[in-house]
């Protein structure tokens, strides 16, 4: 079995990206911007350049990647666990999340 890793880009990153496609039970080296390298379980098959998850996250906690908020969980998110879609919801370009603009702000524009 080939060697998996991934890459914790931001110390403060919960998650890493995948460079491989690890099958749950498999081992992963996660390596960081530090130059740093821990070994850790899956928990699910993660399919190349998605994330795994670093630490558990709770529900409703921030998914930080690149060291900025990328959404948030949507469920419990245990270590080595996949972390997409299934768990997590984004808030990029979620125009329903944005301060309304009202009227008289238009005019400030």
């Amino acid at each position: 079995m080939e060697e998996c890793f991934a890459l914790q880009v931001h110390p403060s990153d919960n998650v890493a990206t995948v460079f491989a496609s690890p099958e749950k039970r498999s081992r992963v080296r996660v390596d960081d911007s530090a130059g740093t390298s821990h070994g850790m379980q899956v928990e699910d098959d993660i399919p190349y350049g998605h994330k795994i998850a670093l630490k558990e996250i709770a529900q409703g906690e921030s998914i930080f990647k690149y060291g900025e908020v990328i959404g948030q969980a949507t469920k419990l998110i245990s270590p080595g666990q996949h972390v997409h879609v299934h768990n997590v919801v984004s808030l990029r370009g979620r125009g329903d999340l944005a301060p309304a603009i009202t009227e008289e702000d238009a005019h400030d524009i």
